[in-house]
């Protein structure tokens, strides 16, 4: 009888697992499979952050700059989150009225860590998401130029992910995994 059950058991707990995996954050799924940004540095792991890692912070700002060389003006319009702050974007969409916007909870999300930035194209004092959009009229979408630069400065883009496309995002994971670093700031 139980060599009978053994494969239910198996499928029930492989359906678990893929269950987990359909709702933990797309970001760390997405940097996991890729295994990129393996380079560990060094973070403070005796108080949980408030604010960015100020080498994102660093970057961010040299990302706007090197942008404004290109003609190109940008927002950051989303950096450090709280996990209050996290779990109130995860439920627009869900239980809040709005479009979904996150498939990350509070805690799943390497903003909730200061790792990460959101931008957005800036053109006459309104913000621009048309990933499309060549302000600076050079054959070129200012989103990928801005991409591209980020790349160049460190970040990974969320653009470049496979199974979720997340352009205004921009991350720092410094090789570390959403689960380490939950496990980490416990």
């Amino acid at each position: 009888m139980l060599s009978r059950l053994k494969p239910l058991y198996m499928m029930f707990f492989s359906f678990i697992s893929l269950t987990g995996m359909l709702f933990a954050d797309l970001d760390t799924v997405a940097v996991e499979e890729k295994g990129e940004n393996t380079d560990k540095v060094e973070l403070d792991f005796e108080e949980m952050p408030d604010a960015l890692h100020p080498e994102v912070e660093k970057k961010a700002e040299a990302l706007e700059e090197k942008a404004k060389e290109k003609d190109i003006k940008i927002t950051i319009t989303s950096d450090f989150r709280s996990f209050e702050e996290q779990d109130a974007l995860f439920s627009k969409g869900r239980s809040l009225p709005g479009e979904i916007v996150t498939n990350a909870r509070g805690g799943e999300s390497y903003h909730n860590y200061g790792l990460a930035i959101d931008y957005a194209i800036e053109a006459d004092g309104e913000i621009i998401w048309d990933v499309e959009y060549d302000g600076n009229d050079n054959g070129k979408a200012d989103w990928l130029e801005v991409a591209d630069i980020a790349k160049d400065l460190g970040f990974e883009w969320g653009g470049d992910w496979e199974s979720f496309k997340d352009y205004p995002h921009l991350e720092m994971n410094f090789g570390y995994s959403i689960r380490e670093l939950q496990k980490e700031y416990r």
